[in-house]
């Protein structure tokens, strides 16, 4: 059975048709939030970052959220691939210790506890990720506004309340509650136009990174918020997620100064399904989940259904898991490590199609 799928939009689809898929054609490597489900994704992001890319010259922009942010993050570091060996390893060894009694782990404790993986992780090497001669990395993270400026036990359930009856409504509706703030490294425009959503641009400095990657992984009521990120704008920041979940940003329109358009290059997604959900809230609303213009430059690399349902549990890891698995760390660590090593066929499926290109294998998007 085959692990992989392949999805192509309809710019994408025919420039595959006439030259394949060149690692020169790169321009944007999306990644989406979703938790453990970006597990499955390391072989394929160990062989696209350490050695398909590496055969390229070009700029790249690394667009990330949540645990997005943090794989994109890493493939900005010398040496990616024992960087994302590390990640994976780290990500899947991560354990919060319940409490006789205790059904959940308290969030300033999680938050504690990530912080400091995130300075054990990257410490004495941000210059090295924000400064690649390559890379360009881009974080998001939803800044809250009105009710979910600042953190707080009553006014904060309130607001996200708020905010999904005017997602249900509108998803720009959405910008009344929440907005997209993009932290970026080095100079130069975004890689997407920002006409979809209320956004804001923030520079990607040593002093504020590891605020905004933590605040772009800070799920609401399991994560504090982040507040006081150097050079961005006062308020809570959480996930980036929720404004942004699978990043379903306009690759395609012109940006500002109409750097970036249609047929300039390739957006290469590698994901853990076919669908580019906007954002967290958009995930009841099927509707929402189809492709559209925006991703008409895009190739997005998927693992078969088919064979997802075929890994230890039948499905991806989730966050799911870490309720049923409770303290039962060694547990989790052999269903999600055994997923992880079952998606290597993901990777060896992806290589050996860009040697010998088969557009029947290549589905629309």
């Amino acid at each position: 059975m085959r692990a992989l799928h392949i999805y192509a939009g309809k710019t994408a689809l025919a420039q595959l048709a006439r030259e394949g898929l060149q690692p020169s054609s790169v321009r944007v490597v999306p990644a989406a939030a979703g938790g453990p489900k970006g597990l499955i994704l390391g072989p394929l992001d160990r062989f696209i970052f350490g050695q398909w890319l590496a055969q390229s010259a070009q700029t790249v922009h690394l667009v990330g959220a949540s645990i997005g942010a943090w794989r994109m993050a890493t493939a900005c570091l010398n040496e990616p691939v024992p960087a994302l060996e590390r990640l994976e390893r780290d990500y899947i060894a991560q354990h919060y210790e319940l409490a006789p009694g205790q059904k959940r782990v308290p969030a300033s404790l999680v938050s504690q506890q990530f912080r400091d993986n995130l300075q054990l992780f990257y410490g004495g090497r941000i210059q090295e990720l924000l400064t690649h001669p390559r890379y360009r990395l881009h974080v998001l993270a939803s800044r809250g506004r009105g009710l979910l400026q600042r953190e707080h036990p009553f006014f904060t359930p309130l607001g996200y309340a708020l905010a999904i009856a005017s997602n249900a409504l509108d998803r720009r509706l959405l910008g009344l509650s929440l907005e997209r703030v993009v932290f970026s490294a080095q100079s130069g425009t975004l890689p997407f136009a920002t006409n979809d959503f209320r956004t804001r641009a923030v520079p990607l400095v040593e002093g504020n990174f590891m605020q905004a990657l933590q605040a772009s992984c800070s799920i609401p009521f399991l994560l504090q918020a982040v507040h006081g990120i150097a050079a961005a704008p006062p308020g809570a920041y959480w996930d980036g997620g929720i404004t942004d979940y699978h990043l379903h940003l306009n690759y395609s329109g012109a940006a500002s100064d109409g750097a970036w358009g249609a047929g300039q290059g390739i957006v290469l997604y590698p994901h853990f399904q076919k669908a580019v959900v906007p954002g967290w809230l958009d995930k009841p609303w099927k509707w929402r989940h189809a492709s559209s213009a925006f991703l008409d430059s895009m190739v997005v690399l998927a693992p078969n259904p088919e064979w997802v349902r075929t890994l230890p549990t039948g499905k991806l890891p989730d966050r799911t898991d870490f309720t049923h698995y409770g303290n039962d760390l060694a547990g989790r660590m052999q269903a999600w490590n055994g997923a992880t090593s079952a998606a290597r066929q993901m990777a060896d499926e992806f290589a050996a199609w860009l040697e010998r290109p088969d557009m029947a294998q290549v589905l629309a998007l």
